[in-house]
């Protein structure tokens, strides 16, 4: 994520950016890029108020960094949401390495950092969100994966179909 990314005044997050890291004759190297993996991908989400303050709290912690760090403060990624206390990029194979020692440390079942967005998408059904809302917040390309995916959760919208249903022929309980 980049700074230019956020619209603290629309409160929006627009994904436009990706960085992943490879392996190439042994060595990993990143690889950034302004598209993401489909054209769906690209998406503009609400930046809700507990995420904007922190934003604005970090930025104000990189600013501090980089005035503390002078000349040592690496300058490279002064566009960049995440980069460590010294400017340096946080790589993107870190948090998905780092995930399970969290959980670990909290107590918490283990679970691949990945498998976060399946919990987003079954939250935001069980509380009712439509799933063509799931699949742009999600951001597929296409219905059809999404519903494939989530369909088995979506059972209490099957009991209000069939509800709705009994209702319109007249069979409804009392």
């Amino acid at each position: 994520l980049k700074w230019d990314a956020i619209d603290f005044d629309q409160n929006t997050i627009t994904i436009r950016h990706t960085v992943t890291s490879c392996d190439l004759d042994g060595k990993r190297v990143l690889v950034a890029s302004d598209t993401t993996k489909t054209k769906s991908s690209m998406r503009t989400l609400p930046l809700v108020p507990f995420m904007r303050e922190r934003l604005l709290t970090l930025k104000e912690e990189q600013q501090e960094n980089r005035r503390l760090c002078g000349r040592s403060y690496i300058k490279d990624y002064l566009e960049y949401v995440c980069v460590n206390e010294i400017g340096d990029l946080i790589k993107p194979h870190y948090v998905t390495e780092s995930f399970p020692k969290l959980l670990k440390a909290k107590g918490m079942r283990q679970i691949r950092y990945h498998d976060l967005r399946h919990s987003c998408a079954s939250l935001l059904l069980a509380n009712g969100v439509p799933m063509k809302q799931i699949q742009e917040w999600l951001g597929h390309s296409d219905f059809s994966t999404t519903a494939n995916i989530y369909a088995h959760l979506d059972y209490s919208s099957k009991l209000t179909s069939a509800d709705a249903m009994l209702n319109g022929l007249g069979f409804a309980q009392n």
